[in-house]
């Protein structure tokens, strides 16, 4: 292989290959492994392609070489797309196809029989390969597997489901080349541990040096109130969103959430309505082909822009996206850079984005990751260990392929990052859970999967095969319901709870239509386009607000400090910041501000640790329940990204000591655990990893979905009879401690826990509410009144602390 014989591709393009293109090349020419960072849309995808490429250009070879994982199965077109450029110029008798959950019967029939040069595919569709006895046949000599965006499946079940597969293809192709692809990611060294296992001491990371053009903007509302609070700006600034639409050729739009993106949606076709033709909409609950529409416009550029979530993150190359905007804080500073490289997606070109506050703060956190995003101070990924339930899948998975040998087993499973420590009793319990399920389940012939044949783990039963195929996977999503128009076209789907408060004859509003639900039978709601003029209920889906990482919430600790070059956000929001030291002092996250305040409503203590909303959550409740032991007192707890809220009728005192006491890391997690009742909670958790280690069957084809509530209470009735028959079963043990890391987050909760404990801690007792402690105070006041009784007591708090600041403006 030589540099030489891929220059026909680079001269028929016009392009010159970059430096970290050709070490990539001379390392995979040295038979090693490796993890490639590059920032976004850089050129990684020909680093790692042409390598294998360039071996297979003389003597054209039989069978797969490339195996391609990508994250998201709706990235493999573009993927596939990007691949076959370079196959078309230097090898067009060479295939490239894709095969993941998307993929039509017909093309999946294909290639059963025959595999492709070049295959792209999905963690979930390369384990259901590996359940046919003749995949590592059809594999061939297999060359080297790419995993795009490993930081993406990093730190979740998906990741540790591909280092299962990749351990398993190790196995079979001993010289096998592994390389994994990232972007904005802090921890390389530990990201390469996990990609390739016990392999990992002969590769390589590299690093492309490169600093993509990067330009952060935020727009500033024309007024700021003084005591703002979240989502409070809203759509406000939607006017002048649209202006900076109207100056670029394309946007991309990013929200946080599904509900958000229909929002703006709809806000934005108010505004302008000959973009009636020009703007689209692109979250993961609408129909594909909803979804393709918007991609295929911003790929030729007939669009003007599209609103999208997450579902537009990764990978898909956008030439003619010249603009990204960003409504409320990233969270995170990965996201924001992530966010910001589908502008200018191609070397050289410049990324623009611009951020939209919801609420005044939300300014300090776009100057903050500005500050992060440019100096590349991004978030680590911790890779998961031992999730025992993806181990079970993934046994049976291999006992139905390759019946294998436990001891040839544990060895491969143990070359994992994942399952390094695992021990002989996870190991046997696993083994023994495969061939009856358990102590408490071995008399239910369903759960006797595997046995053993010669000494190898098989399975032979064809029920429990299609059963194991439908199962395959981790992604866990609760039962959703298809909207459909009557002559069956579908747009989508919403979550059960949603619809079911819909009334017939009643509109709504979804895939940005305004929709009159004609009937809803059996998990499908029919719909037709409403001819009424009300504004109809804005779709809205369940789950958690993501919270501020510790980067970030370091970087505004920063800002608050007065560090940091000029900035026009910080201008903006400096007579808020002035209210606050006045009235109190700015927080940071180097010592603990801590107010009292006395109101009609009894008493409030506000903490700002600055540790984001999961880590608040877990310590507000934690603080909570040990006053509550100490006096016996009801308390009220409400919490954000800056800190949290404790409110009680009487017995909160501003002491060091007695706050110490109840900020201690002692008896943490038995405190923590004796609050939260985690029983309940590890309840609800349980379902997950019951339908991954395949305790709950899928629904097969055709067969009527079963609803929520039927799956919940199947799942619930699992636990319970493992709570009382095998209480030592470990799948019971897996659920306590990830709705401990999910729920709380609870590595960073004692790290933050700690840190506390030795930082100074400033007491204030304040006269009003400032500006940091109102949010949270307007916060619980709308959880614990009626709407209007919340209105007029928050108008009411408004007009006396404006009146307040009036007085040393």
């Amino acid at each position: 292989m030589s540099v030489a014989s891929l220059q026909p591709f680079f001269e028929a393009k016009g392009w010159k290959s970059f430096e970290f293109q050709k070490q990539t090349w001379k390392a995979f020419r040295a038979g090693k492994s490796g993890l490639l960072h590059a920032p976004t849309g850089q050129g990684k995808t020909l680093a790692v392609y042409l390598g294998p490429l360039s071996e297979d250009l003389k003597k054209p070879p039989q069978g797969c070489r490339v195996l391609w994982l990508t994250p998201l199965r709706a990235l493999a077109a573009d993927t596939l797309r990007a691949l076959r450029e370079p196959l078309e110029v230097l090898a067009p008798k060479l295939e490239a196809e894709a095969r993941t959950g998307d993929t039509p019967a017909a093309l999946r029939a294909r290639l059963r029989k025959k595999l492709p040069h070049t295959l792209v595919t999905t963690p979930e569709s390369l384990s259901l390969m590996l359940t046919h006895a003749d995949f590592a046949e059809k594999l061939g000599g297999l060359n080297c597997v790419v995993v795009d965006e490993w930081h993406e499946l990093l730190g979740t079940k998906r990741g540790v489901q591909a280092e299962l597969c990749l351990a398993r293809l190790r196995a079979w192709f001993p010289g096998l080349r592994i390389w994994g692809l990232s972007a904005t990611l802090g921890n390389l060294t530990e990201a390469r541990h996990a990609l390739l296992g016990d392999s990992v001491e002969s590769s390589v990371e590299i690093s492309a040096d490169l600093k993509k053009p990067l330009i952060i903007e935020t727009l500033i509302p024309k007024e700021i109130d003084r005591f703002p609070w979240s989502g409070h700006i809203g759509t406000q600034l939607a006017k002048q969103v649209a202006d900076e639409i109207e100056k670029a050729n394309v946007t991309l739009l990013f929200t946080n959430t599904r509900s958000q993106t229909e929002i703006w949606f709809q806000e934005l076709l108010l505004l302008r309505p000959r973009w009636k033709d020009k703007l689209a909409m692109h979250h993961g609950s609408l129909d594909r082909a909803e979804r393709e529409l918007a991609e295929n416009g911003l790929r030729d550029g007939s669009l003007k822009c599209v609103v999208a979530t997450s579902s537009l993150d990764l990978g898909v190359d956008f030439s003619p996206v010249d603009q990204v905007i960003q409504v409320g804080s990233p969270k995170g500073v990965a996201r924001l850079l992530q966010r910001a490289g589908r502008a200018g997606h191609q070397p050289g070109s410049l990324s623009r984005i611009i951020g939209v506050p919801t609420h005044a703060l939300e300014l300090v956190e776009f100057a903050a990751a500005r500050d992060a995003g440019l100096a590349r101070k991004v978030e680590s990924r911790t890779p998961l260990r031992k999730p025992l339930d993806l181990l079970v899948q993934h046994l049976v998975t291999c006992a139905i392929g390759a019946p294998f040998k436990p001891d040839e087993m544990r060895r491969e499973i143990q070359s994992t990052h994942a399952f390094s420590g695992l021990t002989d009793l996870e190991w046997e319990w696993a083994l023994g859970f495969i061939s009856n399920g358990g102590r408490a389940l071995s008399s239910y012939p369903n759960y006797r999967k595997a046995h053993i044949v010669d000494g190898r783990y098989t399975v032979d039963d064809k029920r429990l095969i299609q059963q194991q195929r439908l199962s395959i996977g981790t992604i866990s999503a609760d039962p959703a319901v298809s909207i459909k128009f009557a002559n069956g076209h579908t747009l989508g789907t919403v979550e059960e709870s949603f619809i079911t408060k819909i009334r017939p004859g009643s509109s709504l509003v979804f895939a940005g239509r305004k929709l009159t639900l004609v009937r809803f039978h059996q998990r499908t709601a029919t719909v037709k386009p409403a001819v009424k003029k009300d504004k109809g209920q804005i779709a809205i889906w369940g789950g958690n607000k993501m919270p501020l990482s510790t980067e970030l919430s370091h970087a505004i600790a920063l800002r608050l400090r007065g560090q940091g070059p000029p900035a026009r956000e910080m201008d903006a929001v400096a007579p808020i910041l002035e209210i606050q030291k006045r009235w109190s002092r700015l927080p940071d996250d180097e010592s603990l501000l801590v107010e009292h305040n006395r109101s009609r409503e009894g008493e409030h203590l506000f903490f700002y640790p600055f540790a984001g909303r999961l880590v608040h959550e877990g310590l507000a409740t934690l603080v909570s329940y040990r006053i509550f032991r100490d006096t016996g007192e009801t308390i009220i707890a409400t919490q954000n990204d800056y800190g949290f809220a404790l409110t009680a009728k009487r017995g909160l005192v501003l002491d060091e000591k007695t706050l110490r006491r109840h900020l201690s890391d002692e008896n943490l997690l038995d405190d923590l655990v004796a609050c939260m009742n985690t029983a309940e909670l590890a309840r609800r958790q349980f379902r997950e990893i019951a339908r991954v280690s395949g305790l709950i069957l899928q629904t097969p084809p055709g067969q009527k979905d079963r609803s929520q509530r039927e799956i919940q209470t199947s799942s619930t009735l699992l636990y319970e009879v493992l709570d009382r028959y095998d209480p030592d079963n470990l799948l019971l043990s897996q659920a306590r401690r990830e709705i401990l890391e999910r729920q709380l987050e609870l590595t960073r909760l004692t790290a933050v826990i700690r840190r506390l404990s030795s930082a100074p801690m400033h007491l204030v007792e304040t006269e009003n509410l400032t500006p940091m402690a109102f949010p949270l105070w307007a916060d619980r006041l709308s959880a614990t009144h009626t709407g209007a009784d919340a209105a007029t007591r928050l108008e009411a708090m408004l007009h006396k602390l404006n009146q307040a600041a009036a007085k040393i403006a």
